[in-house]
């Protein structure tokens, strides 16, 4: 079986591929006899199927079985002997040129470009110093209290930060339209969810207490069909609550998970949460900066075989997380790949440096740094030990932190070639 390369550009090859027909026929017959050996047909003893019968039953099926993976060998004999790295999938046709003696094929593929990592003495990495304060873990106690705040009715005048509960109905030229009515409908005063005029008119009303008041939709108000009307609202208190913040004792620190109710311990742990996230942020800083780096230093030409599937993956992965956001598949929106078409150039081309970088570099993560990962990502939950199980239950879940070690190997070796310039300031 007789195979040529062809050149037809950076990328882009073609095989011609030349398969004998008396190899084809020789291996077909090999098959029918094998497959009459055990064929099973009504009226025949198992074995006993005559081989014509065999061969019109079977026969073109087991031709084209034969003939394919004719082909594909010569084809694959063809790139290795040519050492080439095929991207993505060949597209084969049949050629003119077949005869009695053979047939001729010709496929048409990509191969993956020669990755050759630039230098990165130039580039300049910035690495913020971000140290956590105690102003810093105060912040984050009040908003831990705030997340936790309870509401107590009060017997006065409402006023921002209370939370109402009202009626209202609204009209424009006397009559209601839709959406301008609701009972029992809560919002917090102040805070902007309602229209300027609405807030207006609750602030400073007491409960069971009514009035009546206009208010002017905006132009660009959301609802089209009363934009820019002028409507008249009627409105009832019902309820004024106010926010009461938990007590920072040791009741609230058991809920936050202190056992003993220590206020210290408390304040340790919660240091130790805003610090693992912050150099969360300040690693993402450093990653998109070196990545970047690596792209700015590696220009490639990459197969577009790649991208599209990439894109194509990427349409698959939007589809899924919209379907998993709650939305039912008959309404999801039309996704074109083309529209992920350059997250995908980036994804691909960075896909073959870190790959070309783990080879000559040996950036493999090793068991324990992936380990390292996994009780690191596991801390973020209540039960960690648990959530490492899992992640080594999981062989999907576990490459995915595998790829994640790698980059971070990466990261790591960049920055050890690249300026770093150490910044102040937040992540």
């Amino acid at each position: 079986m007789a195979a040529n390369v062809e050149t037809l550009g950076t990328l882009e090859r073609r095989v011609s591929m030349s398969v004998p027909v008396a190899d084809i026929e020789k291996q077909v017959n090999e098959r029918l006899k094998k497959l009459a050996r055990d064929v099973r047909m009504p009226g025949f003893r198992p074995g006993k199927v005559p081989m014509k019968i065999v061969a019109q039953t079977y026969g073109p099926q087991v031709h084209n079985e034969v003939l394919g993976d004719a082909v594909q060998k010569s084809f694959s004999d063809a790139v290795r002997q040519a050492n080439l790295k095929v991207a993505g999938y060949p597209r084969i046709e049949k050629s003119d040129s077949s005869n009695e003696k053979s047939l001729e094929f010709k496929a048409t593929f990509e191969i993956y470009p020669e990755v050759n990592v630039g230098d990165l003495a130039a580039a300049s990495i910035e690495r913020p110093n971000t140290p956590v304060s105690d102003a810093d873990v105060e912040k984050t106690i009040e908003i831990l209290r705030k997340q936790r705040t309870r509401f107590a009715s009060v017997a006065r005048a409402a006023r921002d930060g209370d939370r109402l509960t009202v009626d209202f109905e609204g009209s424009i030229g006397g009559q209601p339209f839709e959406g301008g009515k609701a009972a029992g409908f809560q919002f917090m005063l102040g805070e902007g969810r309602m229209l300027p005029e609405f807030e207006a008119a609750a602030r400073g009303m007491s409960a069971t207490e009514s009035k009546s008041f206009p208010l002017r939709f905006p132009d660009d108000y959301h609802g089209k069909e009363v934009a820019g009307k002028e409507a008249v609202f009627q409105i009832r208190v019902n309820n004024i609550e106010e926010p009461q913040l938990p007590a920072l004792d040791a009741e609230f620190a058991k809920a936050l998970g202190v056992a003993d109710g220590d206020l210290g311990k408390m304040r340790s742990e919660v240091r130790a949460n805003v610090e693992r996230e912050v150099k969360k942020r300040v690693d993402a800083r450093l990653k998109q900066q070196a990545l970047q780096a690596l792209l700015d230093a590696t220009p490639l030409e990459l197969p577009k075989s790649l991208i599209e599937a990439e894109s194509q993956s990427l349409v698959e992965r939007a589809a899924a997380d919209l379907q998993a956001r709650g939305l039912k598949p008959e309404h999801l929106p039309a996704l074109n790949p083309a529209s992920f078409a350059e997250t995908a150039k980036r994804r691909v081309a960075l896909g073959l440096i870190i790959g070309e970088l783990a080879r000559i570099e040996n950036l493999q993560p090793k068991p324990a740094e992936v380990r390292a990962l996994v009780e690191q990502e596991a801390q973020t939950y209540e039960s960690p030990a648990e959530v490492v199980k899992w992640f080594y239950m999981q062989p999907q879940r576990l490459s995915e932190m595998e790829g994640v070690a790698l980059e971070a190997n990466v990261v790591k070796w960049v920055l050890s070639k690249a300026r770093l310039v150490d910044m102040g300031g937040a992540a």
